[in-house]
């Protein structure tokens, strides 16, 4: 008998969990415990498990994702760490790269570095751009820091040098050392977790590997060990920010791979939507309780990249965070979501996020304590909850509580009303994720003329269609279980893993010999790591190079073959790089040379064959023709307030279409039907609306 597939996914504010098992779907959805996150989990799992009717031995793979690891680099709240470097540059963490994300800003403010100075401590040792010893490594030295970083109470090392990604056996000797002493210390080095040039990025990423190692490793050995004595025995895998699925010992390993993961299991489900729908055009929405994420994803893939930036200061400021050079499913990360808290500004404007109330104490009309209005608490007051049913009334909404936070911290200081005030909280945060959206399309030269907006999350659906209209676009996809999209995701998931290695290459010069002997090494390693979590099944790989014309600063990714290359590919290859630098870029720059900065290979077990809402459609029977009942809504683009027909999903047949405005309701969110906007349920179960008989 086939065993039950569990997914648990633990946001800011909500922790979801999907449970498939012979065809059917069981979802819930939580409030997250940040104080003890895998307390959380396991509640929801006993009552997932008892909801569906099932003992914990039927789960034959439990999948998770968290944004633990993002969260302890923005609260500051990781291990206390060192970072071991070359003579010389002990600065590089501090110095970055000398840009400045605002050129005119007399105060500009940049994100401390994880490790304070006196922790970066310098190692005699030098390694040349091509691989070759300079300087042998000082042992001698080593062993000398080895008091200090008992004295100082360090809990976790990085180690960095210089070109240590094209020889990494001075980092390895510094670690035997080390670990000879200090078997206990976790040791990250740069040569293994980010085998790049950029020593900024290099280091930086890893240093935010050791800062959250022991962190993240702790938690999950005890997640681990408690699903067990829950009598949970299937594995566990852990969702990465690439879009893959990897082993508890490799995330253990690598935990800055997971600061992603769940947006990653958004961008996943989204894609596996697309490609049920037919649809090789779409813009992923995801709106949580805490952000709000956009992805771009064109012929049923997610756009990627190979760096990801954290802990901004600076919002929406490229430039302004730590840069972490890891595989990543590339999207807008926006401190949008129904947690937001909302203020006035100094000049007078409504501002929202990134603060937000998270699941403790949570909006205001939650009851927890909260005194800051949120947009949940606007979300209320505009009429688009019904208090009593919110989280399928698991959670009902305080809607005094609602207008009080409301009153106090908008409408009395601008002189409006709460429901104005609600009104202006939307707007804000609707035009926040759309410019972020436009800024999006325009960086990765594409627009979303004849796309549609797949939305899920608890907030998706209720945003989408005015979303939708600010971007121009006309169609919209709710799919079945959209309240937890990325667990479900997690579902859909292969398991994978990507490197990244850098190895200098001109076109003009290329070493075809070299370079396929360092893919031929990274898809091996790759592979193996694949096999060792998912034994006997097929893989496809693909082979990614790095290219940009000489001298210039951003690289464009570039398709290789996955196989041995020959002098004929190099040619190939250039046309290639030409053909995509033309669709950023408008045309090619003949006569300049073009180099190559580091290549990927990625090995990723087949996908199922088959879409979420394909194996378990929405059955139910249509019970009453016309909405159930009737809400008080306030429109968000025009201001009037009407009754709204509220239907349930669960009761709607496909086929029969909607016209709005009006409300869909089911559990985990609510789908807004604007005015001017039509609604159909299709034969798997997906909500299409579409603007004017689109």
């Amino acid at each position: 008998m086939t065993r039950a597939r569990l997914a648990v996914d633990i946001g800011g504010t909500f922790t979801d969990l999907a449970l498939e098992h012979q065809g059917r779907r069981t979802t819930l959805k939580v409030l997250t415990t940040p104080a003890a996150p895998e307390q959380g989990v396991l509640t929801a799992v006993s009552a997932i498990l008892s909801e569906a009717s099932l003992p914990a031995s039927a789960i034959g793979l439990v999948i998770h994702g968290t944004t633990l690891a993002t969260n302890a680099i923005i609260e500051r709240k990781g291990a206390r760490t060192a970072l071991l470097t070359t003579a010389g540059f002990r600065d590089v963490l501090a110095m970055r790269n000398e840009s400045r994300y605002d050129q005119y800003d007399l105060n500009l403010v940049l994100p401390e570095p994880l490790v304070p100075r006196h922790l970066r401590l310098a190692i005699p040792e030098r390694i040349d751009n091509t691989g070759a010893v300079l300087a042998p490594l000082d042992e001698a030295a080593v062993h000398a820091l080895l008091p200090a970083l008992a004295r100082e109470q360090v809990e976790s090392l990085a180690i960095g040098f210089l070109h240590s990604f094209l020889n990494p056996a001075h980092e390895a000797r510094v670690r035997d050392i080390i670990a000879a002493e200090r078997p206990d210390l976790p040791i990250s080095l740069s040569s293994e977790v980010s085998p790049e040039m950029r020593e900024w990025e290099r280091f930086s990423t890893t240093v935010a590997n050791a800062y959250v190692q022991p962190l993240m490793a702790r938690y999950l050995r005890r997640l681990e060990s408690e699903l067990r004595a829950l009598g949970l025995t299937a594995p566990l895998f852990l969702m990465l920010s690439g879009g893959g699925l990897t082993t508890i010992d490799t995330a253990c390993r690598f935990p800055i791979r997971l600061v992603e993961s769940g947006p990653a299991g958004g961008a996943i489900f989204a894609a596996h939507i697309a490609r049920a729908s037919a649809l090789p055009r779409v813009l992923s929405f995801d709106m949580g309780g805490t952000t709000a994420k956009i992805c771009l994803i064109d012929d049923f893939q997610p756009q990627t990249a190979k760096s990801f930036e954290v802990a901004r200061v600076g919002r929406f400021r490229k430039g302004s965070g730590m840069p972490l050079s890891i595989p990543v499913i590339e999207m807008v990360e926006i401190g949008a979501g129904g947690g937001s808290l909302a203020r006035v500004d100094a000049m007078g404007r409504i501002a929202v996020g990134p603060e937000s109330a998270g699941a403790d104490p949570g909006p205001a009309c939650y009851a927890r304590g909260g005194l800051a209005p949120a947009v949940t608490d606007a979300n209320l007051l505009l009429g688009r909850y019904d208090p009593a049913h919110f989280a399928a009334g698991k959670l009902p909404l305080d809607r005094p509580a609602a207008v009080a936070a409301l009153e106090r911290a908008i409408a009395r200081p601008l002189g409006l009303s709460p429901e104005m005030a609600a009104l202006g909280i939307v707007e804000m945060v609707d035009e926040t994720m759309a410019n972020a959206a436009r800024v999006h399309a325009a960086e990765s030269g594409k627009t979303y003329t004849g796309r549609t907006l797949i939305a899920f999350g608890g907030g998706g659906p209720v945003h989408a269609c005015r979303l939708a209209e600010k971007l121009g676009i006309r169609r919209v996809l709710v799919p079945s279980g959209a309240g937890v999209g990325s667990a479900i995701g997690f579902l859909e998931a292969p398991v994978a893993y990507e490197l990244v290695q850098s190895l200098y290459q001109r076109i003009g010069a290329f070493d075809v010999a070299a370079v396929s002997d360092l893919l031929g090494a990274m898809a091996a390693e790759a592979r193996s790591l694949v096999a060792a979590a998912s034994p006997a099944t097929p893989t496809v790989e693909n082979r990614i190079a790095f290219m940009r014309y000489v001298g210039q600063g951003h690289e464009i990714r570039v398709p290789l073959p996955a196989r041995r290359l020959d002098e004929n590919d190099i040619g190939t290859i250039r046309a290639a790089y030409e053909a995509a630098y033309t669709r950023f870029y408008d045309r090619p720059v003949p006569g300049s040379d073009i180099e190559v900065l580091s290549f990927s290979v990625l090995v990723a077990t087949v996908p199922r064959s088959g879409a979420v809402s394909e194996q378990c459609p929405t059955a139910a029977v249509e019970s009453q023709p016309g909405g159930a009942r009737t809400q008080r809504v306030r429109d968000s683009a025009t201001g009037e307030v009407a009754d709204w027909a509220v239907f349930f999903r669960t009761t709607l047949l496909p086929g029969r279409r909607i016209t709005g405005p009006a409300i869909i309701a089911e559990d985990e969110t609510s789908t807004l039907v604007s005015s001017g906007w039509s609604a159909v349920l299709d034969k798997s179960g997906y909500l299409l609306l579409d603007k004017d008989g689109f």
